[in-house]
């Protein structure tokens, strides 16, 4: 069992999740973040200011290693944008997943 972290843009989520349901995942625990920016310079209105932390969304998802490839895939097609915005993805295995509802274990609980 695996889990895929991704840091996307707001604006990608609508489309990410909707994409990632036609590859057959079911569920993700979406987070809003920030991210360090290393004081990108944006214009408002004509006036520059400085941006220490961007307003990021974090989503976590617990799937089968059969999944993985797939799942990252899709992350990177939708969220990338070229730019400060594009995504981050991490993966990371998962020794156990207990659903304590059910009281299922492993890949039963996801």
């Amino acid at each position: 069992m695996k889990k895929l972290e991704a840091i996307i843009s707001p604006f990608s989520l609508d489309a990410l999740q909707e994409a990632l349901r036609s590859v057959g995942l079911v569920g993700m625990t979406v987070s809003e973040v920030e991210t360090d920016s290393e004081g990108r310079k944006m214009f408002y209105r004509g006036a520059e200011y400085s941006v220490d932390l961007l307003a990021k969304i974090k989503i976590e998802i617990l799937i089968g290693d059969d999944k993985v490839a797939a799942c990252a895939e899709v992350i990177e097609q939708m969220a990338e944008s070229g730019g400060l915005d594009s995504a981050d993805i991490f993966v990371s295995t998962i020794e156990d997943i207990i659903r304590i509802r059910t009281g299922e274990h492993g890949a039963h609980a996801i």
